[in-house]
Parts: structure tokens; C-alpha cells; sequence
């Protein structure tokens, strides 16, 4: 029964997304995406020729690389991953967290998140507009809910790698890291603005952009 409860948490979270899509919904039976298309559109172009590849991938069986400033990874399962998600309003994604690894406050603009817990223990939890924060430590088996649009992040709280399966409401969620977004966009934000807001020194403001900058 424990080597099942993956895969009745897969086919759960797939039909809580079909039930609670934000996307809009279609109007035939697929729309696989043109990826390579230069059309721009509220999503992506239809492509003449379907093959079942276009539905199809291998990526979330295998463990993502968790060597990075943050100790976490996230691989997608979206549609540009899987151009046979357009139109469909669903998406996944598998996390790995290293051993204190995080998955930094962050919003989805386009959709809600619901997780499960594959492997090991976090801390979760996202901040409503009243600045209240809404946390839960969870543990295999277990799953949480983010709400669209709102703030939140995870922690591995244990003493082994974790690892979540998500899946969102949207064929493509949008991410935005809280703390890229404001001290590595480019152009970058005035040092003023940003001083001021978190209440630090222009010198400070700086090291932070060193440290978030895109590597080249």
C-alpha cells in the first residue's frame, strides 16, 4: 500500500487541477502547443502534427541537482515541457530540497499549488494580504495548499533530502521569486527604492545584487 499512496497522490492532484483550473477552457479536444511558433497569443498556438510525445514526460522520476545557493531544485512539468498541456489548465512539478534547502518566498500569479510530500519533513507556509502567515510542518504522505497569488516557501526541516510532487491549476504558473525579482531584474531596481523599503544601506543593497545576479 506505501509504494501505491505516490500514485493515488499523482492521480489526486491531477483531478484537483482539472476540477479548479484558472485557465480558460477549451473549445475542441487538444491544442497541442507550437512552441516554436512566432505568433504570440493568450497561450500558445495550435501545431498541425500530434504525435502522443507531445503528451508525454519522463523528467519527474529522477532526483534534480540541489547543489545551488539555495539547496533546492525545481523541475517542471509544464507546457513547455509537455506541449500537450495547452489549453488543459493543469501542470506539475517535482521539488528536491538538500538538507537545509529552501524553496525561497515566491508567487504564482496564475494559479494555486497543492504539494505532497514524496520524501522526508518541511516547513511550509504562505502570507496572506493582511501580512498574516499561515505554516504547517509536513511530512510524507502529507499534502499543503498555496493559494494563487499569495507569498510562500518551503524548508526541508529534517536531516535527509526531501522531495514534493506539485501540481497547479494552470498549463504554465508563472514563478516569481520574491527576492530575484527585486535585487536581480534587469534593468535593476534603484538602490534608493530598495534601501529604503528593507530599511538597509545602498552598500548592502549592492551585495545583495552581487550575490543574486545571474551567473554568466
Amino acid at each position: 500500500m506505501e509504494k501505491l499512496l505516490p500514485c493515488f497522490a499523482v492521480l489526486f492532484l491531477v483531478a484537483f487541477t482539472s476540477i479548479v483550473r484558472a485557465d480558460p477552457d477549451m473549445l475542441q479536444d487538444i491544442c497541442v502547443a507550437d512552441l516554436a511558433s512566432t505568433i504570440k497569443i493568450n497561450g500558445f498556438p495550435c501545431k498541425a502534427n500530434v504525435t502522443a510525445d507531445d503528451f508525454f514526460f519522463a523528467g519527474l522520476g529522477q532526483a534534480g541537482n540541489t547543489t545551488n545557493l539555495v539547496g533546492s531544485v525545481v523541475t517542471p512539468a509544464n507546457v513547455e515541457k509537455v506541449p500537450g498541456l495547452n489549453t488543459l489548465g493543469v501542470s506539475m512539478a517535482r521539488i528536491d530540497y538538500a538538507v537545509g534547502g529552501i524553496n525561497p518566498p515566491h508567487t504564482h500569479p496564475r494559479a494555486t499549488e497543492i504539494v505532497f510530500v514524496i520524501e522526508g519533513t518541511l516547513d511550509v507556509g504562505f502570507i496572506t494580504t493582511a501580512n498574516v502567515l499561515i505554516a504547517k510542518t509536513i511530512t510524507k504522505g502529507e499534502v499543503f495548499v498555496f493559494p494563487r497569488g499569495l507569498v510562500h516557501f518551503q524548508k526541508n526541516a529534517g536531516y535527509e533530502p526531501a522531495t514534493v510532487i506539485a501540481a497547479f491549476n494552470s498549463q504554465l504558473q508563472g514563478t516569481q521569486s520574491i527576492a530575484t525579482a527585486l535585487f536581480a531584474s534587469n534593468p535593476t531596481v534603484d538602490d534608493y527604492v530598495l534601501a529604503k523599503a528593507f530599511q538597509i544601506n545602498n552598500n548592502q543593497v549592492e551585495a545583495i545584487k552581487a550575490k543574486l545576479a545571474p551567473k554568466k
